[in-house]
């Protein structure tokens, strides 16, 4: 297999994910952990981080780094009850910053946890039924799930065969319960039949969509699992495989890749086909160099007959061909709507998932309002994160919707009927001032690139027109960019490589059209482009689609491939 990267054997060596955890807890010295325990703590559902605008103050006051902790939660499918949103906001206004923020996977960050209030956090969110073990680390990961607001049957059983999924690809081992909640450790040797000592070479994503709208990006995940439904029964899932939005600059051996479609599996066959796969990354995936470690690098040198011979000979039965589907739409469906069992639904905009007050609306305030008055008068309502920032409230009684309009208006937090698509549709991840790998803002800068777009739209009378905007601090791509019709990916700070024609339906990617520019060049470079849509567009037709299909790109797009 070659040399192993250094992250293989701490993870080897880790004690079934334990590490020093508990001494680096306790060193009263820093605010930060021992390096190794760094990595070990991903699998506990956290990363260490620092303040990166105080970096060189503190570097002169011959300080450390200001050490805070991001932690994640474990959440398939995004669900959360009112009084677990309740919980959750009381942790993040105790021990956090900035209030929660709602990911790309369908869960909560918590930021700005200082090292001796980790144990607390986590204890506290286990108080409320919720955990963060694998949010992070080589493991599979949050297990994203179509959020489909008027289908609510169909709803519950893929989020129940999601949520039963993630549960079954957890990793064996103890080690959070012993170091977070005090438990005694269980006598014996720990064998984790699925993941072994090493764990897999890389994070692992799964997702589930339901058709037509493709919310969770299923071309975006390692493994997507696509319901067909006949005659109104869940027949099955067609299966993808072997997408990743990640890539480094300048390392032509790294890329994006979106997932290709394998076939087609029955309900029942659902955890034995990923254990499967897990089972066969483990094996090969690249363990020597990090870079290409992803299951798509594996499945794109082995190739996709190898890989499904590999899956068929370990799950125990052949995949049937697939039965096909059509997306015609992603993103979410804001505002209010009725579901099938009569009850409502209402999905609301959470600009970059930031949920805190600020000058523009209270947003937490107001979300603990509504939950409150979940709690009192429906509480099996259901909070539910989707992979796009957004709250969708589930399960909302008819006679409860003047009140809630109520408390919308009075903490405005009814933007999406007072806005413009390209807001409502705009991810940023959160980059700068924490994440360590950030180049370039991306949450904080989304505000101000909205006002510059919009000023552009308005005068090439698109104001109305959607568009599918994403910005990443860096290319490794958490705000799936790389299938966005425009797409700004951090290369320097204030420099971004400006990506276009990725479609509205996330099945195919953008290509690089302008490298490492400004936001001058940025604007510039869309405008002539804008004013060509703006008087060349065919009805109903995307911007994305358009530029693809005038040839304005300098480079090709790639598709997904969504037959055999």
């Amino acid at each position: 297999m070659g040399t192993l990267s250094a992250i293989e054997a701490i993870k080897r060596d880790s004690d079934g994910l334990r590490g020093r955890l508990r001494d680096s807890l306790a060193d009263p010295v820093t605010g930060a952990l021992h390096d190794d325990d760094t990595q070990v703590l991903k699998f506990h559902g956290g990363y260490q981080q620092d303040d990166r605008d105080l970096r060189e103050e503190r570097r002169l006051a011959k300080l450390e780094p200001a050490y805070t902790f991001m932690i994640r939660l474990r959440a398939p499918g995004g669900v959360l009850t009112p009084a677990q949103w309740l919980a959750l906001d009381a942790i993040a206004r105790t021990y956090a910053e900035r209030g929660l923020r709602i990911t790309t996977r369908q869960t909560l960050q918590l930021h700005g946890v200082i090292k001796r209030e980790l144990k607390a956090t986590l204890q506290a969110i286990d108080a409320a039924l919720l955990d963060t073990i694998a949010a992070c680390g080589d493991v599979n990961r949050n297990v994203v799930v179509a959020v489909n607001p008027r289908q609510s049957f169909l709803h519950a059983q893929v989020y129940a065969q999601a949520a039963a999924l993630s549960e079954n690809l957890l990793p064996r081992t103890h080690a959070y319960h012993e170091i977070w909640l005090d438990k005694e450790r269980v006598a014996g040797s720990e064998n984790d039949p699925l993941y072994g000592q090493a764990y897999l070479p890389r994070k692992f994503k799964i997702g589930f969509a339901i058709p037509p709208r493709n919310d969770i990006d299923v071309f975006a995940q390692d493994l997507g699992f696509v319901a067909i439904v006949e005659e109104r029964r869940l027949r099955g899932y067609d299966v993808c495989a072997g997408g990743g939005m990640g890539m480094t600059h300048g390392d032509p051996k790294t890329y994006p890749r979106v997932a290709e479609v394998i076939g087609f599996v029955e309900p029942r066959q659902v955890q034995a086909l990923a254990r499967a796969v897990i089972e066969t990354q483990r094996d090969f995936g690249d363990r020597g160099e990090r870079k290409h470690a992803r299951l798509k690098y594996t499945l794109a040198d082995r190739g996709i007959a190898w890989f499904k011979s590999e899956l068929e000979r370990r799950a125990g039965f052949a995949l049937q061909a697939a039965r096909g589907f059509e997306f015609i739409e992603r993103g979410d469906a804001f505002g209010w709507s009725e579901s099938e069992d009569g009850h409502m639904q209402l999905c609301l905009r959470i600009p970059a998932g930031r949920v805190r007050d600020d000058g523009r609306a209270a947003y937490q305030t107001g979300l603990r309002e509504l939950a409150s008055l979940l709690q009192a008068c429906a509480p099996e309502a259901q909070f539910r994160l989707t992979p796009n920032q957004n709250v969708m409230v589930a399960g909302v009684p008819p006679s409860l919707r003047a009140e809630i309009d109520a408390i919308l208006a009075k903490h405005r937090l009814d933007l999406h009927g007072r806005t413009t698509p390209l807001h409502l549709n705009a991810l940023a991840c959160v980059a700068l001032p924490t994440c360590g790998l950030a180049m370039a803002e991306a949450e904080r800068y989304l505000p101000r690139l909205l006002d510059a777009l919009h000023a552009l739209l308005e005068k090439h009378g698109l104001r109305e027109a959607p568009f599918d905007l994403r910005i990443s601090g860096c290319p490794n791509g958490c705000s799936r960019p790389y299938l966005a019709e425009i797409a700004l990916i951090g290369k320097a700070p204030g420099r971004y490589n400006l990506m276009l024609g990725g479609d509205h339906r996330g099945q195919r990617m953008n290509a690089l059209y302008r490298e490492n520019i400004a936001e001058s060049d940025i604007l510039a470079a869309l405008d002539p482009l804008l004013a060509r849509y703006a008087g060349e567009r065919e009805p109903d037709e995307r911007f994305g689609d358009f530029l693809q299909r005038t040839g304005l790109l300098e480079h090709g797009c790639t598709d997904a491939k969504v037959s055999l």
